[in-house]
């Protein structure tokens, strides 16, 4: 925090070195109403088109299965999301049927994200991986940390005899993303583009972060409910199942992309807000047999070397809508910015329809929530002002908030520790819910003594990774500033 008041402060006497007090008085009145009009016209549109607070029904479509010959999704100016006013079913719709093709089988069963020529496995400084013969992935001890927490997971050992191994993490792009990726990163070193922009990311791109185990975690018998293969993990061919899967993408009228998540249903139980304790009879992957009613399983002590308590990490909401304790479980939704139970009914029901129709091993992995925020009404111009304006509070779930989705999003063999940064449940409320947003923001990363920039590019890490490494920086030095202020957010709060 003083790095960024010092920062602003150099920032504003060099600007007032070339203006005048009047004219930026002006300046700022007139982006402090532009900011306004663009959120008075987003929220207006919202409560329009989210008022209806029923119960209600989002479907799978048929033409997603057989799962041999999904589709991929209408993204673009002939999709659902080219309309004025959408509605929440259309980013679940979206969400599931994108997981579904990017895990298309061939004759191998090797899912589509692992076979196609146009989806390359990348580090997060966006460098190309490059995959040792025998093996479908890379994996690399250097890529076990979570983001945020820096917290390292690793499995309960009762799961499977005592075994107990580490969970390793591998991130996607596509073409449509890196060509673009590298086409910015060019233009803001020949200063052809300035660090502060409006650009963003083209229709169709995306990103894929993956969470995997060696299968030695995992009982003989239980092995066939997992997609399993082959991973180089530091030289070394071993056989891993994948837990976890991010799937994030840009698509019409939604630049700051839509951020989805998918886990195998069988790692670890939710919260039960009714009953004050997240539970389970037998042992889970990453939850021993017991019930628990505090947060020591989900938090990472700020610079410690393990959890607060092991093989207790839990889900705590479910499909991330956020709760209250204590009441009815149809009713005891937090107060946020986004309508329930509209949002959560419609995850169930789509989750449902999908189990319904899907016969291979995906059918063991089930969508938990995605987030976005709400660009009803605005212009492409409007929805890139709109997310610089945002900054750090583009995950904002107050009431009146942009943010819409799973408000609370999180996947448990991802962001196991930064499920929240509170330090006991009854603390949680919406003014400090986490999620995506809360890491990913339209603010670049910083170094001690250098300005922030704003952009919609700088949503994604990786792309903000390799314009610091172009630029110089150490792969330390960028994660470190990738952490810095997002645990001057979080952990430094809770301390004070």
């Amino acid at each position: 925090m003083k790095t960024l008041l010092k920062t602003t402060a150099l920032l504003c006497v060099a600007f007032l070195l070339l203006n005048s007090c009047d004219e930026k008085k002006k300046d700022d009145k007139k982006k402090d109403a532009e900011t306004t009009k663009i959120k008075a016209e987003a929220e207006v549109n919202y409560d329009l088109a989210e008022a209806d607070t029923s119960a209600s029904t989002c479907d799978c479509e048929t033409t997603w299965f057989p799962h041999t010959q999904t589709p991929a999704p209408a993204e673009g100016a002939n999709s659902p999301f080219a309309a004025s006013s959408t509605t929440n079913c259309i980013f679940h719709q979206w969400s599931w049927q994108k997981f579904l093709w990017l895990t298309v089988p061939d004759t191998n069963k090797t899912p589509l994200f692992l076979r196609d020529a146009s989806i390359k496995q990348v580090d997060p400084f966006m460098n190309p991986v490059t995959i040792p013969s025998g093996a479908t992935l890379a994996l690399s001890i250097t890529e076990e940390q979570q983001a945020g927490s820096l917290g390292i997971l690793r499995s309960n050992p009762n799961f499977n005899s005592g075994n107990s191994e580490t969970v390793y993490y591998a991130i996607y792009m596509n073409d449509t993303m890196n060509e673009a990726a590298l086409t910015y990163a060019s233009q803001i070193a020949d200063g052809t583009l300035d660090h502060n922009n409006a650009q963003a990311f083209p229709v169709g791109s995306f990103e894929l972060k993956t969470s995997w185990i060696p299968t030695t975690a995992i009982p003989q018998a239980d092995l066939p409910n997992y997609y399993t293969t082959n991973a180089n993990i530091d030289g070394v061919t071993t056989e891993v199942a994948l837990l976890g899967m991010h799937v994030v993408g840009v698509v019409e009228n939604h630049p700051e992309f839509i951020w989805a998540t998918f886990e195998h249903n069988n790692l670890a139980p939710a919260f039960d807000w009714t009953k004050g304790t997240a539970s389970t009879d037998t042992d889970k992957l990453l939850f021993k047999a017991g019930s628990v009613s505090t947060i020591d399983g989900i938090q990472w002590p700020y610079g410690g070397a393990a959890p607060t308590l092991e093989s207790e990490a839990y889900t705590l909401f479910k499909n991330g809508v956020p709760r209250i304790s204590g009441s009815d479980p149809k009713t005891n939704f937090m107060a946020t910015s986004q309508s329930e139970p509209q949002n959560f009914n419609n995850i169930e029901s789509i989750d449902s329809c999908v189990a319904k129709n899907l016969t291979d091993v995906w059918n063991n992995y089930a969508y938990t929530g995605s987030i976005w925020i709400n660009t009803d009404g605005l212009t492409p111009t409007e929805q890139t002002a709109l997310i610089n304006s945002l900054g750090s509070g583009i995950g904002a779930a107050t009431p009146g908030s942009s943010a819409r989705g799973s408000l609370n999003s999180a996947n448990i063999s991802m962001e196991t520790y930064t499920q929240t940064f509170m330090p006991s449940l009854s603390s949680i409320a919406a003014d400090n819910l986490t999620n995506c947003f809360s890491c990913h923001s339209a603010q670049s990363f910083t170094k001690q003594g250098t300005p922030q920039y704003k952009s919609p590019l700088y949503i994604s890490h990786v792309f903000n990774g390799y314009l610091e490494q172009e630029k110089g920086a150490t792969k330390d030095e960028i994660n470190q500033m990738k952490v810095q202020d997002f645990q001057n957010t979080f952990f430094n709060k809770e301390k004070k």
